[in-house]
C-alpha cells in the first residue's frame, strides 16, 4: 500500500499547476477519496487540503522571487482566479504578500515534498476482530470539542462530568447492544485530524435504530463493517497511541479501508497513567486489494 500511496504522491505533485482531480488520486493509491484523506492526514499529521496549498505555494514562493513572470500569471499558474485569492493563500503559508515578498526579497517557508517509507520497529502487536452490525442508534450526550493528540481532552472530560446521574441511569436502561455499556462515539466534522479541529463527541449507548428518548440526543448509524481494537494500558496515552497505530501501522498492512461513521470507544476512565481496559471500534470496508502491494 504504501508504494500505491507515493504513486498516488507523485501524481498529485504533477497536478500542481492545475486542478487536482482528488478521486483520481485516491483511485491510484486503490482506496476510496474518503480513506486516502484520512489516511494521509494520520500519516502526514496535517490535512490533505493543507499540503496541497502549502505545496502550491512553496512553488508559487520560487516563480514569485524570480521575477519572470507577473504576479497574476504565477496566480492564474497555480490555479487562482484572482491576484487577490492568490495573495491571501500565500500570506497564509509564507506570512507576507506576494509583492512584498518580491520587492523585499523575504525569506519564504518551503513544504518539501512528501513521501511514505516503513519503519520496522520490531515488537508491537494489535489485537483485532472483525464484526458486521446491523443499523443501530447512539442515544446519549453530545458536545463539540477540539481532538487532542496527547494528554487529558478538557473539553471532553468537562462533557463527562455535566452528565447527570438522571441522565446516565437513563442511558444504562436504553442499553440494547454491542459494544455494550456507557460509551463515547466520535464523529469528525471534516477530513482533518489536526490537532485543535472539532468534532462532534457522544457519550451515549448503543440501542436499536427504533428506540427514541426526547430528552437525550440520538445519533443513528448505518449497518457495516467495524474492525474492534482491544487495548490495555496508561490512560489516555495507551489509547492516542492505539487510534495512531491503527491508521499508521494497521490499515497501510490490512485488506480494509476506512469508511464514514464515528468511532466508538468503551473504556473505563480512571486516573491519569493508571492502567485501563478499553475496545475502538473503527467503521471499515474491504478495499479488495492486496496487502503490502
Amino acid at each position: 500500500m504504501l508504494e500505491r500511496l507515493n504513486q498516488a504522491l507523485d501524481h498529485l505533485e504533477s497536478c500542481l499547476d492545475q486542478e487536482v482531480d482528488m478521486a483520481e488520486v485516491a483511485r491510484i493509491a486503490a482506496v476510496s477519496e474518503y480513506h486516502f484523506r484520512r489516511l494521509f492526514s494520520a500519516l502526514a499529521g496535517m490535512p490533505l487540503a493543507v499540503y496541497v496549498r502549502r505545496r502550491r505555494m512553496t512553488l508559487a514562493g520560487a516563480e514569485v522571487l524570480a521575477g519572470e513572470l507577473t504576479l497574476l500569471d504565477v496566480a492564474v499558474r497555480y490555479g487562482y482566479g484572482s491576484g487577490e485569492a492568490f495573495a491571501r493563500a500565500f500570506r497564509s503559508v509564507h506570512g507576507i504578500g506576494p509583492g512584498e515578498a518580491r520587492r523585499t526579497g523575504a525569506v519564504l517557508t518551503a513544504q518539501p515534498r512528501m513521501s511514505f517509507r516503513v519503519v520496522v520497529e520490531g515488537s508491537t502487536t494489535m489485537r483485532y476482530r472483525i464484526v458486521e452490525k446491523e443499523s443501530f442508534r447512539v442515544v446519549g450526550r453530545k458536545a463539540r470539542i477540539p481532538l487532542v493528540h496527547e494528554g487529558v481532552n478538557e473539553a471532553a472530560a468537562a462533557h463527562v462530568e455535566s452528565l447527570d446521574e438522571q441522565a446516565i441511569v437513563r442511558m444504562k436502561a436504553l442499553a440494547g447492544g454491542e459494544p455494550e455499556g456507557v460509551l463515547s462515539a466520535v464523529v469528525y466534522l471534516t477530513d482533518s485530524r489536526e490537532e485543535g479541529t472539532e468534532a462532534d463527541y457522544w457519550v451515549g449507548v448503543v440501542t436499536g435504530p427504533e428506540v427514541v428518548a426526547e430528552e437525550l440526543d440520538a445519533l443513528d448509524v448505518s449497518a457495516g463493517t467495524w474492525a474492534v481494537f482491544d487495548n490495555h494500558g496508561p490512560y489516555p496515552s495507551a489509547l492516542q497511541e492505539l487510534w495512531r497505530d491503527v491508521f499508521t501501522q494497521w490499515f497501510p498492512s490490512n485488506l480494509y479501508t476506512a469508511r464514514p461513521g464515528p468511532e466508538l470507544l468503551l473504556t473505563r476512565p480512571v486516573e491519569i497513567g493508571a492502567e485501563t481496559g478499553s475496545q475502538l471500534w473503527i467503521p471499515v470496508e474491504r478495499d479488495g486489494g492486496s496487502a503490502g502491494a
